[in-house]
């Protein structure tokens, strides 16, 4: 298989309208148009319900028909379950609060995929991508409903897989950004710079963005540097492209 460039704008919904079209722009006029995914969440932080917003289910539908794959992203994006062990350290360091698959049962994992696909693919009048959890982050309970489920893809921080069949598809570390402070913010340039030397190697790179990216001029500087590093290399192909 040939090099391939995966690109996604993660947190899409219309609680974060503006900085999406502001990513859209960006990774559009150095990828091409459609040539990324986006992961939409139905209710972020219930705050911004999807289902009462006809405005923004129609932009979905038109970058859908544009080539933009969607990806189911979770229902909430916000994590409200008690947690230990290695499980509280990955809800209290991997992310700030937001990793709403962590601690869910089986049956509401599967209620909570359920009803993100059935909302997205009402509003993109077509079959979703995948299922990506927030911040990639899968307890048992949401690995056994997505092993359940006839997603046909799925995504964490190290690899993208087919959950019908376990079949991993591609290996390697996620590049992104972290704006919520300062310290992350350097971490992650450093890593995007070092990827930009280290990673063309990889068959498979992917890179992920975030709607809070857009306040630090810093990080969205690195974006466009990062993605033009690659994009010289590889093709932005689609997730679906890895089935083939």
């Amino acid at each position: 298989m040939d090099k391939l460039l995966l690109a996604s704008i993660h947190d899409v919904g219309p609680r974060f309208e503006s900085e999406v079209d502001r990513l859209v722009d960006l990774l559009g006029g150095v990828l091409g148009e459609g040539r990324f995914a986006m992961l939409v969440v139905p209710d972020h932080w219930g705050l911004a319900p999807l289902g009462e917003a006809a405005a923004f289910r129609a932009r979905l539908r038109g970058w859908a028909d544009q080539g933009v794959e969607m990806f189911v992203h979770g229902w909430f994006h916000k994590d409200m379950a008690d947690h230990s062990g290695l499980t509280s350290f990955k809800a209290r360091h991997m992310t700030a609060g937001e990793g709403e698959f962590l601690g869910l049962s089986q049956d509401e994992a599967a209620r909570r995929m359920a009803d993100g696909r059935a909302l997205i693919e009402d509003a993109i009048g077509r079959a979703s991508a995948g299922f990506i959890a927030p911040a990639w982050l899968y307890g048992p309970g949401a690995l056994a409903a997505l092993a359940a489920s006839d997603f046909p893809l799925a995504e964490d921080h190290m690899k993208v897989w087919d959950p019908r069949s376990g079949a991993v598809l591609a290996r390697g570390p996620v590049v992104t950004w972290a704006s919520r402070s300062v310290p992350r913010q350097l971490s992650s340039l450093a890593v995007a710079a070092l990827a930009r030397t280290a990673f063309h190697g990889l068959s498979v790179a992917r890179i992920a963005v975030h709607p809070g990216d857009t306040t630090v001029p810093a990080l969205v500087d690195s974006i466009g540097r990062t993605f033009a590093s690659f994009a010289r290399r590889r093709p932005a192909a689609r997730y679906a492209d890895l089935r083939r």
